[in-house]
């Protein structure tokens, strides 16, 4: 009779290569390496993933990867690649400048939305006088229902720091932000450790300045280990090939509460008589740089069909 080896549970909290850190229910890590590359088995790990592993020597072996309740992936010019799994929320950074990419803003929260992952907006930089601008570029999102939260990090981060606790704690939130935005302050202010988890990890990957280019995990409770910011470097372009083209409008507010009325139920709301997201297009209540930004993603799944 074969005789079974309990397997230890653990957290993926950082990663290179084929090289992992999993963290133990004890708070220990342990450098792991995937047993094999079948998908569900052990081979396609990301951030925040739940495993089963055992020890090999001074390191480990991950032998599965439990079930995920999300996955959210991203994109580069060939090809699409999961990057961070079970989730509870998704935190978009803004600023009043530089100017940030709406496109790159909508595509995040389709992601979340897809993922069936809460999100919201945090606009930094309210101190500036360009927080105006931004704050009515952002007037649509909030008009959908989608929570605008306005922080000075730099300037005020006694304050940040108090509007942001309540709104994190208890969560595993994924943080996402263009270059400029203020996400290093962000983390900086809220895991003041940070710097030397990449420093310890990087060591220990032997990986050195590779590890900064990959999601990180970060509590920033202490050794309650409950609330945690995973940081993802760069605005990720998001993954959303694994969308069905005629689903999109589905997961973008705005649009779905008016695609219903259209008199087609295969309507892709481009030149359609009857088309209800059009008809609100005109009346104002879905803003044009919303519908360009449909019309590009559309145009991209249909294209990748």
């Amino acid at each position: 009779m074969t005789k079974t080896v309990a397997l230890d549970l653990g957290l993926v909290v950082a990663g290179h290569g084929r090289h992992y850190v999993v963290e133990t229910p004890d708070g220990e890590r342990v450098i792991c390496h995937p047993r094999g590359k079948g998908r569900g088995k052990s081979g396609d790990c990301v951030v925040g993933d739940r495993v089963r592993w055992q020890a090999s020597g001074d390191e480990g072996v991950i032998e599965h990867v439990e079930p995920r309740r999300n996955l959210l992936f991203r994109q580069d010019e060939w090809k699409t690649k999961s990057f961070a799994a079970n989730l509870d929320q998704l935190m978009v950074l803004v600023a009043a400048e530089p100017v940030f990419s709406e496109s790159q803003l909508a595509r995040a929260l389709i992601a979340a939305e897809s993922a069936g992952i809460p999100a919201r907006i945090v606009l930094n930089k309210a101190d500036l006088p360009t927080i105006v601008a931004a704050r009515e570029r952002l007037a649509p999102y909030a008009a959908m229902g989608i929570e605008l939260v306005e922080l000075a990090l730099k300037a005020q981060p006694g304050a940040a720091r108090a509007a942001l606790a309540p709104l994190l704690a208890g969560n595993a939130t994924l943080v996402l932000g263009p270059s400029g935005t203020g996400k290093s302050t962000l983390i900086n202010l809220l895991a003041p450790d940070a710097k030397a988890q990449v420093g310890e990890i990087s060591q220990a990957l032997n990986s050195g300045r590779h590890t900064t280019t990959t999601t990180q995990w970060y509590w920033i409770d202490g050794s309650a280990r409950r609330t945690a910011l995973i940081d993802s470097p760069g605005f990720q372009e998001f993954g959303l090939r694994q969308i069905d083209a005629a689903q999109l409008p589905a997961l973008m507010p705005d649009l779905r509460v008016h695609a219903s009325t259209c008199r087609f139920y295969n309507c892709t709301h481009l030149r359609e008589p009857g088309c209800g997201v059009r008809a609100a297009l005109e009346r104002g209540e879905i803003s044009e740089s919303r519908y360009r930004i449909y019309g590009e993603i559309l145009g991209e799944l249909v294209q990748r069909r």
